[in-house]
């Protein structure tokens, strides 16, 4: 990343600051909330005709432009939150978030983490969210699938390294650094992050068949393809194409068509380690600008 390009990000940041962001999402009615990492609405909106759960895609307005700024923004200092069970896929948690604000917080990322993928796989993350739904009966329970984030799981691009499990959650080798370096071209990304989200919807048309309520599905932000010449999802960053989420939403049933498999170890790893030595080679690790 060029000194010009970190100054260019850092004045988008600067401006951020001075904005409002969207509505908390606890300000809405549900009581299984979907998150698809990084998914942009109007990708959303495209696939949504392809699924039998989803009609209606709105557009909202995210409290953060990157994950753990929208983990940031919402959960802390929210009473809701002591009535809320969290299964997630997001390695951002261990950092953000206090798992005893929640009534539980189940962090799959953990323990069911697939190192030749690079990520989580979605189906771990159902099997953990339809398990706390039956065996706790939450007030509200969050449900945070990885994809459509990169890696593109059914449609990997070369050189995509996966997901840093350090707190970076990205490596140096990914198609947003490509994209930027003109390695790849935007269709080629678009089409592999298109099947990402095909792959996850599966799984939550799999999940709104074995819970019961109101189910809404959303992002924690969205992904630039070069808008305001940035790529990625950068945090505090004001772009409009990037804090444009998806809401949609569905009634889930308990049909008890999936018995869930997977159980969390006794003793889970301990905390990650933190990693890029500054903020210059963590924003040029995720290929921002």
């Amino acid at each position: 990343m060029s000194r010009l390009g970190t100054a260019y990000l850092r004045l988008l940041q600067a401006v951020a600051r001075r904005l409002d962001y969207g509505a908390n999402v606890f300000d809405r009615e549900w009581d299984v909330l979907v998150v698809l990492d990084a998914c942009r609405a109007d990708l959303l909106r495209s696939v949504a005709p392809e699924t039998d759960f989803l009609d209606a895609v709105e557009t909202v307005r995210s409290v953060g432009s990157s994950s753990s700024e929208w983990l940031e923004n919402t959960f802390p200092d929210r009473p809701e939150t002591g009535r809320t069970v969290m299964v997630t896929g997001n390695t951002w948690t261990d950092r953000y978030l206090d798992a005893e604000a929640f009534a539980a917080l189940d962090e799959v990322w953990k323990y069911a983490w697939d190192d030749e993928l690079g990520t989580v796989p979605a189906a771990a993350v159902t099997d953990r969210a339809i398990a706390a739904a039956r065996e706790r009966d939450p007030d509200r329970l969050v449900v945070h699938y990885m994809q459509p984030h990169h890696p593109f799981v059914p449609d990997p691009i070369d050189g995509d390294d996966g997901i840093a499990r350090t707190g970076s959650h990205s490596n140096s080798a990914n198609p947003w650094v490509s994209l930027r370096q003109g390695e790849l071209t935007t269709a080629r990304v678009r089409t592999a992050y298109e099947a990402n989200l095909r792959y996850v919807l599966a799984e939550v048309s799999a999940l709104v068949e074995n819970v019961d309520g109101r189910v809404a599905v959303t992002a924690d932000h969205g992904n630039l393809f070069g808008e305001w010449g940035l790529y990625g999802h950068p945090m505090q960053t004001p772009v409009p194409a990037l804090l444009a989420v998806p809401w949609a939403e569905t009634t889930g049933v308990d049909r008890e068509s999936r018995t869930p498999s997977l159980e969390p170890p006794e003793t889970l790893p301990v905390s990650r380690v933190y990693g890029a030595d500054s903020d210059r080679e963590r924003l040029d690790a995720l290929g921002y600008l």
